[in-house]
This record gives C-alpha cells, sequence and structure tokens, in this order.
C-alpha cells in the first residue's frame, strides 16, 4: 500500500497538483478569457466531439474484430492478432506522416477520396459547411481535415478496444449460445439478448479507454491534421504553442481545463458501467 501510494503520487498526484498550482496563479477573470476564447472553444468541440466519434467507432469495429479472431479459424489469423497492435508499438509521429501520406491527396486512398470529392464538387455544388469539407478533400484528399483527425483518432484507439473485448468474449464459451439456441432463439436473438448484455461492461470500458487516449494524442494528429486555427485545431497543441511563446500559465489553465472536463466525463461513464454491472448481477 505504501509503494502504490508514494508511486500515484510521484507520477500522477503530484504533478496534477503542480499544474492546478500553476494555473491558479491566475485570476479567475483570466481563466474566464481564456477558456470562453473563440479558438478554445473550437479546438475543444473538435478534441472532445472526434475524440468520442472515433471511440464509438473504435467499439463497433472493435466488436466485429474480436468476434472474427476469437470464434473462427482461418489462415493469417495470428498475423491479424498481431496487426492489431501496431498501433500500440508505432510511434505517434511515424503514425501520423503514415496516416498523411496514405490519406494524402497524392495518397494510395487520399486520391480516390480526393477523385470522388471533386466529381461531387462539380456535380452537386454543395455549400455551406458540408460544401466547405468538400472542397478541403477535393483539395487534399482526407488529409487536412476533420476527418483526418477522425482517422488517426480511430486508428489508435482501435488496439484498446479489441484487446477489452478478446479476453471476456473468449471466457463466454458456446454453451449458452447452444441453450438459448435449443429454446428456440434465432442467433441475432441469441447475439442481441444473450452475448451483447454480457458484453456491455467490456464495451464500455474500452470505450473509455479509446476515448481518454483520443483526447490527449498529439504526434499522430498534428501531421494530418493540417493545424488550422478554428478548424482542425485540437487541444493539446495549443497548450504546446502556448508553452512555445512561454505563456505557462496560460498552457496550464487550458491543460487544468481539459482535465475537469475529461474527469467529469470518465466519472459519468463509470457510473454508468457500474449500473450496468448491477442489473447484470
Amino acid at each position: 500500500m505504501g509503494f502504490t501510494i508514494a508511486y500515484l503520487s510521484l507520477i500522477i498526484l503530484i504533478p496534477l497538483a503542480a499544474l492546478f498550482i500553476k494555473a491558479a496563479g491566475l485570476g479567475w477573470e483570466e481563466w474566464k478569457a481564456i477558456l470562453v476564447s473563440p479558438r478554445i472553444i473550437a479546438a475543444t468541440r473538435l478534441t472532445f466531439g472526434l475524440s468520442a466519434a472515433a471511440a464509438g467507432v473504435s467499439v463497433v469495429t472493435g466488436l466485429l474484430v474480436t468476434w472474427v479472431l476469437v470464434r473462427y479459424e482461418f489462415p493469417g489469423k495470428r498475423m491479424l492478432d498481431a496487426m492489431v497492435d501496431l498501433p500500440f508499438a508505432l510511434p505517434t509521429a511515424v503514425a501520423g506522416i503514415t496516416l498523411t501520406a496514405i490519406y494524402g491527396k497524392e495518397g494510395w486512398i487520399g486520391s480516390h477520396f480526393a477523385a470522388a470529392a471533386t466529381w461531387v464538387k462539380e456535380t452537386w455544388h454543395p455549400a455551406g459547411w458540408i460544401g466547405e469539407q468538400i472542397n478541403t478533400w477535393a483539395n487534399f484528399g482526407a488529409a487536412y481535415s476533420s476527418l483526418g483527425i477522425f482517422i488517426a483518432l480511430t486508428f489508435i484507439g482501435f488496439p484498446f478496444v479489441v484487446r477489452t473485448l478478446q479476453p471476456v468474449m473468449e471466457d463466454l464459451g458456446k454453451e449458452i449460445e447452444e441453450a438459448a439456441a435449443t429454446l428456440g432463439a434465432g442467433r441475432w436473438t441469441v447475439f442481441r439478448r444473450v452475448i451483447l448484455p454480457l458484453l456491455v461492461p467490456a464495451l464500455i470500458t474500452g470505450f473509455t479507454l479509446a476515448f481518454a487516449r483520443a483526447i490527449g494524442e498529439y504526434g499522430s494528429v498534428i501531421f494530418i491534421s493540417g493545424n488550422l486555427p478554428m478548424k482542425t485545431e485540437i487541444l493539446p497543441l495549443l497548450i504546446v504553442s502556448q508553452l512555445e511563446q512561454f505563456k505557462y500559465g496560460a498552457a496550464a489553465v487550458i491543460a487544468s481545463g481539459m482535465l475537469i472536463i475529461s474527469f467529469v466525463l470518465l466519472f459519468i461513464i463509470n457510473l454508468l458501467q457500474r449500473r450496468l454491472d448491477w442489473q447484470n448481477r
């Protein structure tokens, strides 16, 4: 217990306390001026919105991939299983450069995406926010846009869902499915009424891990986002930019606000998970 408390204090509690103490050095008016500035609000919406969307997509795709890995035998299964851990092993800067090369206008996927966006632009002439996005995709492919950020966040969050679900799904076995089938339940009914409720706690855990990882992601996003203020700028980039300008107080305020929002969201998610666990019992 003493080692655990000392470890948590040195690695987590003391740095967080120092962060809030540094931020507290600024007055409330300065806090308010920083946190409600249009640039910070735009970056907050982008960071948390895309992180939640990427985590949600990771949950769906992670469930499908885990189901295939656990329930089926096929050539190359071990290679696919190892590839799931690629985002863990790949440096984030390398991941960002790679994703930019693949999804940029000259990339393997981005070139086709840009061609499709150009066709939509010339054929339908969309206006407003959609037209702006289509124009960006036509010029740069999927990179340098909010779509590129979404792709990067999904890439780095996907393995958390798979590795959280995999041991749970392996322990389920097929007995409960066979019992439900003998009672006349179809395959979809078995999945929806028997298997999915048992996987929900693990799915929430995987979502939480992917969401938390995406919020603080920096290396892979700065290369593919384009870092355009009010459009594709994320909160971690703003914190780094404040530090580079020696505005340590402002950087601490942004980080503190980011932490507070993250803690509130994670607290709500944990409450939901505990409630589901209690209902399953």
